[in-house]
């Protein structure tokens, strides 16, 4: 790999990140070695992956995404569904993600910010819709992205592919 490769669509960059709120609060952070993603195919949100394009290896950066380029602002709000509308084994936590079908079939991702025994509050926002996200980036590494992950949108990494 050069040195002089920059972030660039389909392009597998490896970042170390702190993902912080407008307060502060530590909300996700990469291990030492990174994460992975292929730029240009909606790994990340827009607002970093425009910010860091043409960036190259050890490029450091603060990064400030607002709530529209980063998971929306919020809309609507949460409902109540009865608790057998989901698997009896499933043990409901808050914070659980799950797919359910949405307009036309499609199906949507909710979720879950209440459990009783009897109901389950769902909310179709993401938990960080309407947060001013905060990064500090170091850009570890740049790689051209194989024909097999450009084609199924994310990298597989030194081990190769294996939930496909």
């Amino acid at each position: 790999m050069s040195q002089t490769e920059a972030v660039a669509k389909g392009k597998v960059v490896t970042l170390q990140y702190r993902l912080t709120d407008e307060h502060g609060k530590l909300l996700d952070e990469s291990d030492q070695e990174g994460m992975e993603y292929l730029h240009g195919a909606d790994n990340i949100v827009p607002g970093l992956e425009r910010k860091i394009t043409g960036r190259g290896v050890g490029d450091k950066l603060s990064v400030v995404v607002t709530p529209e380029e980063g998971y929306g602002k919020r809309s609507g709000g949460s409902q109540k569904v009865p608790r057998d509308s989901f698997p009896d084994d499933v043990e409901l936590e808050v914070g659980m993600q799950f797919l359910a079908e949405g307009a036309g079939g499609k199906p949507m991702p909710v979720w879950v910010v209440g459990v009783t025994p009897t109901e389950v509050e769902i909310d179709a926002n993401h938990p960080l819709a309407g947060v001013t996200l905060n990064f500090e980036v170091e850009i570890l590494a740049i790689r051209p992205a194989t024909s097999e992950e450009i084609a199924h949108g994310h990298p597989h990494g030194p081990e190769g592919h294996h939930h496909h």
